[in-house]
């Protein structure tokens, strides 16, 4: 099976380099028309030079693809809308929303500066919050649509340093939760890739060169595109990197009931063991199931016939 995207847009954001930049070549390579956003990066007619996402529109156009330029601040609502709105009015349609435009402030929690946490959470967050709600009346209307949220195993499974970083990834995967639920029917999927790759983010955190130079943008961008393509799952959480591929899910222990007169914090701790083994752990899909999985366990401890 070959994955093609012909007569379809996507719009990358953060593409001017690093992953945004090898997931817009690979998109426009199998067909795709792609607006390349980079923060910055469409000139107002007084600069000499291309810019990074301009460079990256020439390079499509080079192999005979589509591609325009467009500079947004991801922050910035109505930047936003006026970026979809430009591939509205070229191309008619959007298709495909990789939500990639992201910065780093690293810091330990103790020194961290309150105003830069909130520019992380913003851009990372709210970034991916403003582009997707830009296109989501869209793809509902013509019944399709394809976004992915980049999140990270900093968010998933913690990284020092990185508080700010990672809190804003664990709620893009809180986003992707919810909203693949609400637009299931409208055949719009929403996944999410946790990447890690040689990008300017990462060069000053991993100083090695034979473990970055495993570590090629386009290893994950095979993840990426698997995530946005026809026959995409909906709500995966896709890890890549170097070429290895794994998925991250979410998952809950059966538990344990305990009757009135025990359920206090003593015997909470007292069977921490129990309530954590995993032996029967499944992934809930959508936070009503562990309502009605607690419900149904109580009733049936106290006799109680549910209607």
């Amino acid at each position: 099976m070959s994955i093609r995207f012909d007569g379809q847009v996507a719009i990358v954001t953060g593409a001017g380099n690093g992953l945004g930049r090898s997931h817009a070549l690979e998109l426009a390579r199998r067909g795709a028309r792609v607006l390349v956003n980079d923060l910055g990066g469409a000139r107002d007619g007084s600069g000499a030079s291309l810019t990074a996402a301009e460079q990256v529109v020439a390079e499509i156009e080079a192999f005979g693809g589509e591609a325009i330029a467009n500079g947004a601040n991801v922050t910035d609502y109505a930047q936003v809308e006026a970026m979809v709105q430009q591939a509205v009015e070229l191309w008619g349609r959007v298709d495909i929303l990789v939500n990639n435009a992201g910065i780093l402030r690293d810091r330990t929690f103790a020194k961290a500066d309150l105003d830069d946490f909130k520019l992380v959470i913003e851009v990372h967050l709210m970034g991916a919050v403003n582009c997707t709600k830009a296109v989501w009346d869209l793809m509902r209307a013509q019944n399709y649509g394809r976004i992915v949220m980049t999140t990270s195993s900093s968010g998933l499974y913690g990284n020092f340093g990185q508080s700010n970083y990672g809190a804003a990834k664990t709620a893009l995967v809180g986003l992707m939760n919810t909203l693949c639920l609400e637009g299931e029917k409208n055949g719009i999927k929403v996944n999410c890739l946790s990447p890690t790759a040689r990008t300017r983010m990462t060069e000053d955190i991993i100083p090695d060169p034979k473990i970055l130079d495993l570590m090629t943008p386009e290893s994950v961008t095979a993840g990426l595109v698997a995530l946005v393509a026809e026959h995409a799952p909906n709500r995966f959480i896709l890890g890549a990197g170097a070429g290895a591929f794994a998925r991250a899910r979410i998952v809950e222990t059966e538990g344990i009931y305990l009757p009135p007169e025990q359920q206090t914090p003593e015997m909470v701790l007292a069977n921490l063991d129990v309530i954590s083994e995993d032996s029967q752990q499944q992934e809930l899909i959508g936070g009503l199931n562990q309502t009605v999985k607690f419900v149904q366990k109580a009733a049936k401890a106290l006799d109680v016939e549910l209607g």
